[in-house]
């Protein structure tokens, strides 16, 4: 059986899935095999993997850090939040089902084997497993049926690292506060305690350091700086949601829907000097961009009468009426057609009049279409041929089947996959849309486009940037060492189990 360890945070975005994307890559290096675990992840930020299984984004982003292939087993639990008060689940990479928060909390340790199915087949293959965990342990009101913090350290008879978060303050009664509100046998298995995201001299730290080890009886095993890395994020509490100012010389405004999903999708843009992506969830916001992006939503219908009740819909209307390049990706491209409709309730519903700026309609089923697709671009008309025979790679997420109207000026979009012409999108004029997710994750595709858009306002595009793959392990690498130099990395083998390191 593999050794373990397990990140717990005091709340979210604490710096769980960064820390255990860190110690991935640091096992790594150490030349361990590894696989990151997440029992059950709550997001809308997620990833298909080879075998066409739906996992959470953040556990194939650690998976990448691990230098091994994402899996269904590292994320058998999958809550996509469909309303405030219901979710999607998926299980094993596969929907079952939506549920409201009651329903699922009464149900949720019937997973039980499917969670311990999971984590012994990694258990087979890997000498360490990094645990994740979520929110934080010291939720009272959940413990009872927890199966994602203590509950599966139990189980799995996990050590644990605390981490808290000191840039949003108060982190000294954070920490203390999570251990005092757990049971004694839980405080057990709490090995040690990280300060995450520190800014500034770390001498004036070490005294309160000193002070919570000896009132928590935990060992404290240093104090993480804040760093720039640029990693795919896991929710909605992601920083760079909160980008609305451009900063470049091409502004790029993704629309922030209420019910955003896979806003990792326009994380290569940030790779290229000159170009600034920002978030705009107002008519207010949205000024004068160079191109605008729709995209992804796990409420399509609803999101779509957000557009037209926030005033987007009509600016983004009137921009691509003057020839600015407008994209939709997934639920995004459903929101360029003429018609959504959601006959089953998938998600909750209804019909409802897209923008008409592509002739597709859209028809949600009720089976979720969740597959890799990887080809070369064979035909893209109106103002994105200069697309034609680029090779792409990504994975398609998405209920709604979209049918192009004939004898329009809308047209397919081709790739060949396999060998086979598979229709990937629409096209018309300046509107491009697709169901393509990490369609700008592409070398080719991302390069073409942002020249597209320098050329555009007459700069000269001749830029020069290194693959996905390798600008990733940077971060990676980065992340790695930051961890080496701020936290005696023995102590966490020893710490697993791991002697003699």
């Amino acid at each position: 059986m593999a050794y373990s360890i397990m990140i717990q945070g005091t709340m979210s975005s604490a710096g769980k899935s960064f820390i255990a994307a860190a110690l991935c890559r640091a096992f790594v290096q150490d030349g361990y095999k590894v696989a990151p675990f997440k029992s059950q992840n709550m997001a809308l930020n997620s990833y298909i993997t080879k075998d066409g299984f739906e996992i959470g984004r953040a556990q194939a982003m650690q998976a990448e850090a691990a230098k091994t292939e994402a899996t269904r087993f590292i994320n058998p639990i999958l809550l996509k939040p469909t309303t405030d008060v219901g979710s999607q689940v998926i299980v094993n990479g596969k929907a079952i089902g939506n549920m409201a928060a009651k329903e699922y909390f009464a149900y949720k340790k019937k997973l039980i084997p499917d969670i311990l199915n999971a984590y012994n087949e990694l258990s087979k293959h890997n000498d360490i497993i990094v645990i994740e965990g979520a929110g934080s342990p010291a939720e009272i009101n959940l413990k009872t049926d927890d199966i994602v913090n203590m509950g599966l350290a139990k189980i799995l008879n996990s050590p644990v690292i605390l981490a808290g978060d000191i840039d949003r303050g108060g982190v000294f009664a954070q920490l203390y506060g999570t251990v005092m509100l757990l049971e004694e046998s839980e405080r057990q298995m709490v090995k040690g305690i990280i300060i995450n995201k520190f800014r500034g001299d770390k001498s004036i730290l070490e005294p309160g350091l000193e002070m919570l080890e000896e009132k928590c009886k935990i060992l404290v095993l240093g104090a993480l700086p804040f760093i720039d890395v640029d990693i795919d994020d896991e929710d909605s509490l992601s920083s760079r949601l909160d980008m609305y100012e451009s900063k470049g010389i091409i502004d790029i405004a993704v629309i922030r829907l209420p019910k955003l999903s896979n806003f990792t999708d326009f994380n290569s843009f940030g790779r290229i000097d000159g170009i600034s992506v920002r978030y705009v969830k107002n008519a207010k916001e949205f000024k004068n961009p160079d191109m605008v992006i729709i995209p992804g939503s796990k409420n399509t219908i609803k999101d779509m009468l957000f557009l037209r009740q926030s005033g987007l819909e009509t600016l983004i209307k009137k921009s691509a009426a003057k020839g600015m390049p407008v994209f939709g990706i997934c639920g995004g491209y459903q929101m360029l057609g003429k018609t959504i409709s959601d006959p089953y309730f998938t998600e909750g519903g209804g019909k409802i009049d897209g923008l008409g700026l592509i002739d597709i309609s859209t028809v949600f089923e009720t089976e979720k279409s969740q597959i890799r697709t990887e080809g070369n671009i064979a035909y893209s008309g109106g103002e994105y041929g200069f697309l034609n025979n680029l090779s792409f790679e990504g994975y398609e997420i998405h209920m709604g089947q979209s049918n192009i109207e004939k004898n329009t000026q809308t047209t397919a979009v081709k790739a060949n996959v396999n060998g086979e012409i598979k229709i990937i999108g629409a096209v018309n004029k300046n509107v491009f849309g697709t169901y393509i997710h990490g369609f700008f994750d592409s070398n080719e595709i991302l390069n073409n486009i942002c020249g597209m858009l320098f050329k555009r306002k007459n700069v000269d595009s001749n830029k020069v940037f290194i693959s996905l793959k390798d600008y990733k392990d940077m971060q990676y690498d980065k992340m790695a060492q930051m961890l080496r130099e701020n936290i005696d990395l023995n102590r966490i083998y020893n710490i697993m189990g791991i002697k003699n390191v």
